[in-house]
């Protein structure tokens, strides 16, 4: 059995919309690959599974952003320093620090609508105390509309995805890998 055929089989199990709510969550938290690779494979297999996949992603980005929130507003010292310094720079920090005290409410729709580092912004709003439940109601509104958008397009366009998938597997998964790698040297650059 082909690689590709393997994962899309097992993309349609039950468990498949549970891995895209704990990949999106740890996305919040410290991985730096878009939660749209984890969405992909389980609309992709079975088109039904687009909405539950839709809310998994924003439930699990949701929470993550709860936890990476009051890591950056109670753990800020211990854990948000490792984050940082493991992650990203405090150079970084800095940077969005700024940008979050300049543009306040639309950073927080452009960085969750966005693949800007959102995790950094989502410390930033802790660590200064930004008011929390506007932090995750716009959050929410944000990463809801993001995954909104990309399980709609992969519903509306399965037929083809899952042609492109099967033809392309493995380009697309090498690309996949060398975009997050590029990603986080990129950060590292900032």
């Amino acid at each position: 059995m082909k690689l590709q055929e393997y994962l899309l089989k097992h993309s349609d199990s039950k468990w498949a919309v549970w891995v895209v709510f704990f990949m999106t969550l740890a996305d919040s938290i410290f991985l730096f690959v878009p939660p749209e690779v984890f969405m992909t494979p389980p609309i992709v297999a079975n088109k039904k599974k687009a909405l539950p996949v839709v809310i998994a992603a924003s439930v699990g980005s949701i929470i993550g952003a709860i936890i990476t929130y009051a890591i950056g507003m109670w753990l800020f010292e211990s854990v948000g320093g490792w984050l940082i310094n493991t992650f990203s720079s405090p150079e970084q920090f800095l940077a969005a620090k700024e940008m979050f005290t300049q543009y306040g409410l639309l950073i927080i729709l452009i960085a969750a609508f966005t693949p800007v580092p959102y995790k950094l912004l989502t410390l930033v709003a802790g660590f200064i105390g930004f008011n929390p439940l506007l932090y995750l109601g716009f959050t929410a509104i944000g990463r809801a509309m993001r995954f909104a958008v990309a399980g709609w397009l992969l519903w509306r366009f399965q037929e083809q995805a899952n042609k492109i998938v099967k033809k392309y597997f493995w380009p697309l998964a090498i690309a996949a890998v060398l975009a997050a790698v590029i990603g986080v040297f990129l950060l590292g650059l900032l």
